[in-house]
């Protein structure tokens, strides 16, 4: 197949001479919490047709999370792993699916490692989201490969009205230290903000396993502490260009370094660039016609090295470039219809010391969707067709139906397919691939009841997911397309006030099955809870916050045989936080404080008991 003829700079033009885009539906009101991700389009949570959680910068600072893993874990319908505690490799699972099945965007771009097809969410620094909108489900009709469990999209931080500064600095076990300050300013035809945050800490020691043969872990014996750093930049701006255009830009730099328990093969350490530049434009053409169009590269590098004494040696070297431009038009008409249609472009391109048999591809990608509201009904209907430099044209579709019982309670179904292409490893990797692979398909369906009014929220949902296509190994060890896999699950969230203590509830039930031909047929998918929850309660006292989470997760497999069982496990963390001034807060954190002992990978530890204290400055 060859490539498709859309370098980005063309597309660019394309979108600002094509006739415009629609402003969202009318659904959004000054109340409701809207979402972008579901739809591609603004929407209220409320509306959405399928299940979608926010987690807005307040909530992110009240939970003291020291990283987007430990925000995240425990909540409806996301399973975590981490090999070795902060900083180290961490896969996160979405309704039961594989890690490389959930597709992250960081302010509309596309993220990950085109050689793995895996996000190093672990570097994504805290100090820099402004908000999260995760959307549980199919979503490759609209957004293309890997949005077969969801979709996670992170918003970095902006700039409020005026001029804002803040300043945290924290301190906490393993020896931490962190820092992070912004800058930002907003008038009325334009806004800047420049960020930067540094973290680092002596660490733990990542694993247990020894080099005493087969299954021991990391196959090495170093018995010493695994620390890690992180120094993140994120620069934004806008401006208006008149009444109904916007232009705005972004930066965000996140360098790293990660030691682990490793070998001279392997490498004990790591420096990893994750790198997000991009540029935007909206132009609402008429009142409910509007245009975007967006550009940008992201970067996923990778080098790893051994280290022994003063001495460090390069072992490997993993770069991925990703180019990217998209444009979406979307044109409102009749009372309460949207159509909305938009090309996606994407070129990845792979380096490595090892040298790939193909190092470059790229993806366009088309969508039409349609939503609509008829009374209490509404239907959402989306599109897309995927044409892809190696495995060719694929379609996907999904349809989205609510009814509005009253004012308070909606019923909502909605069914989907989606598809996550091969990885540069799965195709050109030396002597480990198959350049004959086709994409991984699937097939879901989504049925939930939701109910919002003064003060509390309340969402179940059942899904099933059928995955077909998976890549696996034969029985002479040939990566092949073998294996099928089918999932169901139910989810519960729950928030209201309650005599002054504010509580939020997030449950989840699993049930993973391996429905591959051989000994594996009906097993459990590997690193899944079949059941985890959350739940979070917080008041405040006057000048004080306090607050507390109790996370948990039952029992699970670390391998596809199912032999290595990991035990389940609950941690409660405490948190407090006093309010010195209208500026000045400090904050006061006990994470694991019953020093659980915990694997989420078999063989690689998990922090216990830990501390940490900050001290915060924002412009009142």
């Amino acid at each position: 197949m060859k490539s498709s003829p859309f370098p980005p700079l063309c597309l660019a033009v394309a979108a600002a001479l094509a006739p415009a885009s629609a402003s969202a539906l009318d659904a959004a009101t000054d109340l409701d919490e809207v979402v972008v991700t579901a739809t591609r389009t603004v929407q209220s949570v409320h509306e959405a047709l399928v299940p979608v959680q926010v987690i807005d910068r307040a909530t992110i600072e009240r939970s003291q999370a020291s990283s987007l893993q430990d925000l995240l874990r425990g909540r409806a319908g996301i399973n975590l792993s981490n090999q070795g505690g902060h900083g180290k490799v961490s896969a996160l699972m979405l309704r039961g699916t594989e890690s490389d099945h959930v597709l992250m965007l960081v302010d509309g771009m596309r993220i990950g490692a085109a050689s793995n097809g895996m996000p190093a969410l672990q570097d994504i620094p805290l100090d820099q989201i402004e908000r999260i909108e995760i959307v549980r489900g199919p979503r490759s009709s609209l957004y293309g490969s890997e949005a077969i469990g969801g979709v996670i999209q992170v918003f970095t931080r902006g700039a409020g009205q005026g001029l804002r500064q803040d300043l945290r600095i924290g301190v906490g076990s393993h020896e931490l230290r962190e820092a992070s300050a912004g800058l930002s300013w907003r008038g009325r035809r334009g806004w800047v903000s420049a960020r930067a945050g540094h973290r680092e800490e002596e660490g733990i020691n990542a694993c247990r396993g020894t080099a005493a043969g087969w299954g021991a872990g990391c196959y090495v014996d170093e018995p010493d502490r695994d620390g890690h750093r992180n120094t993140s930049i994120n620069l934004r701006g806008g401006m208006k260009l008149g009444e109904d255009v916007e232009v705005q830009a972004h930066v965000l730099d996140s360098d790293s370094r990660n030691e682990y328990d490793g070998s001279v093969f392997g490498g004990n350490e790591a420096d990893n660039l994750q790198q997000v530049v991009g540029g935007r434009l909206d132009w609402r053409i008429a009142e409910r016609v509007s245009l975007q169009a967006q550009l940008g590269r992201t970067r996923d590098d990778a080098y790893g090295y051994h280290r022994e004494g003063a001495s460090r040696s390069l072992v490997n070297v993993f770069r991925t470039r990703r180019d990217l431009a998209s444009v979406q038009m979307d044109a409102g008409f009749g009372e309460e219809q949207l159509l909305s249609a938009g090309l996606d472009w994407q070129d990845d391109h792979v380096t490595s010391a090892n040298g790939f048999d193909r190092d470059r591809r790229d993806n366009l990608g088309a969508f039409v969707e349609y939503q609509g509201r008829f009374g209490a009904h509404s239907l959402q209907a989306s599109v897309r067709n995927d044409d892809n430099a190696q495995f060719g044209d694929h379609a996907t579709g999904s349809l989205g139906y609510g009814f509005a019982i009253n004012g308070t309670w909606r019923l909502a179904a909605s069914a989907g397919t989606g598809f996550k292409a091969p990885t540069f490893n799965d195709l050109y990797y030396p002597g480990f691939s198959n350049p004959l692979l086709e994409p991984e398909e699937s097939r879901s369906v989504n049925l939930g009841v939701h109910g919002q009014g003064d003060g509390w929220s309340l969402g179940v949902d059942v899904f099933q997911t059928r995955i077909d296509e998976l890549i696996g190994y034969d029985t002479g060890f040939n990566l092949v397309n073998i294996d099928r896999a089918r999932i169901r699950g139910a989810e519960l969230t729950a928030a209201t006030a309650l005599a002054g203590f504010d509580l939020a509830l997030e449950l989840s039930w699993l049930d993973p099955r391996n429905e591959s031909d051989g000994i594996n047929d009906g097993n459990w998918l590997p690193r899944r809870a079949r059941r985890t929850g959350r739940i979070d309660v917080d008041r405040r006292f006057g000048v004080f916050n306090a607050g507390l989470s109790v996370t948990g997760a039952s029992n699970r497999h670390d391998d596809v045989a199912n032999t290595t069982r990991l035990g389940g496990y609950g941690l409660v963390d405490l948190r407090l936080e006093w309010e010195l001034s209208p500026a000045w807060t400090l904050q006061a954190k006990a994470s694991n404080v019953f020093d659980r002992s915990y694997e989420t990978v078999a063989w690689y530890n998990q922090p216990g008991r830990e501390y940490a204290l900050a001290l915060q400055y924002r412009t009142p």
